[in-house]
């Protein structure tokens, strides 16, 4: 069978029950992560949410808010509540837009960038402590097929929309 056949195929309910005990797993997971990431956090200056602009703006670079608000599937209000708080805690600046002077870009700032690597190292050190026991080849794997999840994730979306 082909992938397009497979793709259309109506699952069996064996695939149906472990892409639900899958989904059960990521949910228990994403909760678990963000719970450890609230109590190991205190010095965070920033919310989740804010943090994600952030970060989106240091790994991809000065963009407009429009842009920013897009990525996030989010309103603009809201991504322009979160840029005010971000600027005014000195972790992004607004830029000059070179392609249109009446246009500003939104940069994340040296102290943006040290927050976003705090933050970065902390997880990481969380995270290699939990997988510690694992041997190499299991962390490895998982890292693996996390990729591949994501990305087999991300071209079925890109497909159906």
């Amino acid at each position: 069978m082909s992938t397009a056949q497979a793709a259309t195929a109506e699952p069996a309910d064996a695939d149906l029950e472990l892409a639900d005990s899958i989904v059960r797993e990521l949910f228990l997971l994403v909760r678990q992560v963000k719970r450890s990431g609230e109590r190991h956090r205190p010095e965070m200056i920033v919310d989740m949410a804010a943090y994600h602009v952030l970060a989106h703006l240091h790994f991809g670079g000065p963009q407009r808010a429009g842009e920013v608000a897009a990525t996030f599937h989010s309103d603009p209000s809201t991504i322009s509540r979160q840029v005010s708080g971000l600027v005014k805690a000195g972790l992004i600046e607004r830029r000059a837009d070179p392609d249109d002077g009446r246009a500003s870009l939104l940069a994340a700032t040296d102290e943006g960038v040290r927050v976003i690597e705090t933050e970065r190292r902390r997880r990481a050190h969380v995270i290699a402590t939990v997988l510690a026991a694992w041997s190499p080849d299991d962390r490895q794997a998982l890292t693996g097929l996390l990729g591949r999840f994501l990305d087999d994730y991300q071209t079925f979306e890109a497909q159906e929309s």
